[in-house]
């Protein structure tokens, strides 16, 4: 009776002493996200460098996609010092999460007018370290909870991890305004103690991947993806250029919009309150209609429903520089960018998972994963050379034109999936592993 009365309070992720770690865990890893992408990105401005190198230093995060070459790495070798201390996957999770605060801490005792190269060397670690943090706290995720926990598991993760990410956008900017850049980025690297700690509660999972005799590294790589296209067949390929060109309009333009804001004169306080503070309950609210709307009408339909409207969401982008620092134009601008954004985040989670085997959930999830993201943060290191030639409006029409191809694989995929029959069952049960 107690275990059921848990599992139907609302405070649950309190009550569930892994759900509330995964809280903290799902915080830890969303901190640094936007400290090495939009948050540095209006850094980089204030402090007058160009938006050509602007655009160019969000390749520092390239690591988030990439995270697939040493993911196999961790699941078989312990961490150093703390491995032998804590167990594998704590070992890591504690590893990374120092070394996420120290580049944190790296960052804000540099100074991007003067000393460039020292902010690059610092995000560049900064990106590796938060990347291989994911891969950890996921493989944590999956190994320590049986698959009827996983969607709470993963509903608790998002919910810290969206936390997190208003502590990285408007924490930040508020305390850029009102203190300085140093102390924003130092105040972010004692955020990193929540993940630290509930590393150091956490239970070690039983289970560890031991590699089997002449077994190599290559095998690691090589079973997941045979036993991805051996389901999907023909299709893989389509399914895969979907994931790669779905969040691509929104990659592309996200390096861009806080150089808009400041350059159009917004203060920083202004950019926290709409984009970070009104924005983040917004995006919530994207989130639970692309949730509602997976469940209601089904996969694909939301996935391109989601699709047409995170492109077309960006022509308010190019509404507000046509206009200039119109405040009500900005909120107007964030609402539909943030909704439309949290609508397709959720449907495209949905199709990813809806792509993973069980057998190799944690692999395939993280090459997925990697492949939607690595078009996009290649294509944004250029969006500072389009919009100083283009300007701005018209940067931000071109990036809505993404979605017209973005709709028709859609539409395709869709067709695809309905000869399998089913819009959850993209291919037969895998095969058992060797």
């Amino acid at each position: 009776m107690q275990a059921e009365s848990q599992r139907k309070s609302p405070f649950r992720f309190f009550l569930d002493k892994k759900l509330a770690l995964m809280l903290a865990l799902g915080f830890s890893s969303g901190l640094p996200f936007l400290l090495v992408f939009s948050t540095q990105s209006a850094w980089l401005r204030e402090a007058g460098v160009a938006k050509e190198h602007i655009g160019l230093m969000s390749w520092v995060a390239l690591a988030y996609s990439f995270k697939f070459l040493w993911a196999p790495l961790l699941d078989r070798y312990d961490a150093p010092v703390f491995g032998r201390r804590l167990g594998r996957r704590r070992g890591w999770m504690a590893t990374t999460q120092l070394a996420v605060a120290c580049c944190l801490a790296g960052l804000a005792f540099g100074d991007p007018a003067s000393s460039l190269v020292w902010t690059i060397a610092f995000a560049f670690l900064l990106g590796f370290c938060a990347a291989t943090q994911d891969v950890v706290i996921d493989g944590w995720r999956i190994a320590i909870a049986p698959p009827e926990k996983q969607g709470e598991m993963s509903a608790a993760s998002q919910v810290g991890y969206k936390f997190a990410i208003l502590c990285a956008g408007a924490g930040a900017l508020y305390l850029a305004q009102f203190a300085s850049w140093r102390a924003a980025y130092l105040a972010m690297a004692c955020l990193m103690a929540v993940g630290f700690s509930a590393s150091l509660m956490a239970p070690e999972p039983e289970a560890h991947v031991t590699p089997r005799a002449h077994e190599n590294v290559l095998a690691a790589f090589a079973e997941p993806l045979q036993d991805f296209f051996r389901r999907n067949g023909r299709y893989a390929p389509l399914f895969l250029l979907l994931l790669a060109i779905y969040r691509l309009p929104d990659f592309v333009s996200g390096v861009m919009a806080n150089p808009l804001y400041i350059d159009l004169g917004f203060t920083k306080a202004e950019i926290a309150n709409v984009t970070k503070v009104f924005g983040f309950w917004v995006g919530l609210g994207g989130v639970f209609a692309g949730g509602v709307a997976v469940t209601r009408f089904g996969l694909m339909p939301a996935l391109l429903i989601g699709g047409i409207a995170a492109s077309a969401s960006h022509l308010s982008l190019a509404a507000l520089a046509a206009t200039g620092a119109d405040l009500k134009m900005l909120t107007l601008a964030v609402c539909v960018e943030n909704f439309a954004g949290g609508f397709a985040g959720t449907a495209l989670i949905a199709f990813m998972s809806s792509l993973t085997s069980p057998l190799y959930a944690a692999a395939q999830y993280a090459l997925l994963s990697s492949l939607y993201a690595l078009p996009g943060k290649v294509l944004g290191g250029f969006s500072g050379f389009a919009a100083a030639a283009f300007g701005y409006p018209a940067f931000f029409i071109a990036t809505s034109c993404i979605g017209i191809p973005v709709a028709i694989i859609c539409v395709a995929a869709w067709r695809a999936e309905a000869r399998r029959g089913s819009q959850k069952d993209f291919g037969d049960e895998p095969a058992p592993a060797a």
